[in-house]
């Protein structure tokens, strides 16, 4: 995607220290990980040393204000590029997979991520990550959960760019939402906020502003949208073909989102939005 890069752990500092210069309150962080260290059950998201946690260390050092937001997730992980563990036949087990993600949050919480965003969806993810986190003593480690995620076409670049795109058997559709139901968004997120979600996600975002409204308007915690790697590519391919105006586009899909109902809104965009709106 154009105007986004892969950051080492010196260029993450960097860009720690940019956001907080733009007013940018948190950051959100998805590893792409070395292929060698990619296994079946993808146990290098446990490695107190791995690449998530020395970022995370490394940008509160630079940072300590700026909020972390923590991809909670095996895919990146994973030599199979599913969320979870799979058995033989690919079917994903769902309660093995909640056992390691409960690790994986304690892990995070660690090296300083203010907020843990378990992004699989499935079963029983939230309450199992609050149990753990508040047994370990990380209680005011806060949970973003991904309650409201759809089996979108709109994942392409991300999963190319987390390298989970060529690996992936199969696909996700059978523990992420069919984008026709909009009702089972409402039942997804009541039921992970019953297990201790201190906010939602709804994602992709322009497609789905509905459920943004929806959401926001039938629950009293915060909606995150997230514009995902799709829809910036949309944008800005359109936008290097003279087809549109670039950033009027993007700052107008930003009050989109807010005109929906959004409390906050993860974006590539980020950066170049706070310095339009400077």
């Amino acid at each position: 995607m154009p105007g986004v890069d892969r950051l080492n752990v010196d260029e993450a500092r960097k860009a720690a220290r940019r956001a907080i210069e733009l007013g940018i309150p948190a950051v959100a962080i998805f590893p792409h990980i070395d292929l060698a260290l990619k296994t079946q059950d993808g146990r290098e998201c446990l490695n107190p040393d791995g690449l998530v946690p020395r970022i995370i260390r490394a940008m509160k050092q630079e940072a300590p204000d700026l909020g972390i937001i923590c991809d909670l997730a095996l895919d990146p992980f994973t030599s199979h590029g599913h969320d979870g563990l799979i058995d033989e036949t690919g079917y994903v087990l769902n309660d093995e997979t909640s056992a390691i993600l409960v690790e994986q949050a304690i892990v995070q919480a660690k090296a300083g991520a203010d907020i843990v965003a378990p992004s699989d969806m499935m079963d029983g993810r939230v309450g199992a990550i609050r149990a753990g986190l508040d047994a370990a003593g990380f209680g005011q480690t806060m949970i973003l959960s991904y309650a409201a995620k759809y089996a979108s076409g709109f994942y392409g670049p991300y999963r190319e760019a987390i390298g989970s795109a060529t690996a992936l058997v199969g696909d996700k559709k059978t523990y992420q939402q069919n984008p026709a139901n909009s009702d089972e968004a409402l039942r997804e997120v009541a039921l992970d906020i019953a297990e201790g979600a201190d906010m939602v996600m709804v994602k992709p975002g322009l497609p789905y502003l509905d459920i943004v409204r929806r959401v926001s308007e039938t629950f009293s915690v915060p909606t995150i949208v997230f514009q995902v790697s799709g829809e910036y590519a949309m944008i800005e391919a359109a936008a290097e073909r003279g087809w549109i105006d670039g950033e009027r586009v993007m700052l107008e899909t930003m009050s989109c989102f807010k005109r929906a109902g959004a409390s906050g809104i993860i974006s590539y965009f980020a950066d170049r939005v706070a310095m339009q709106l400077g």
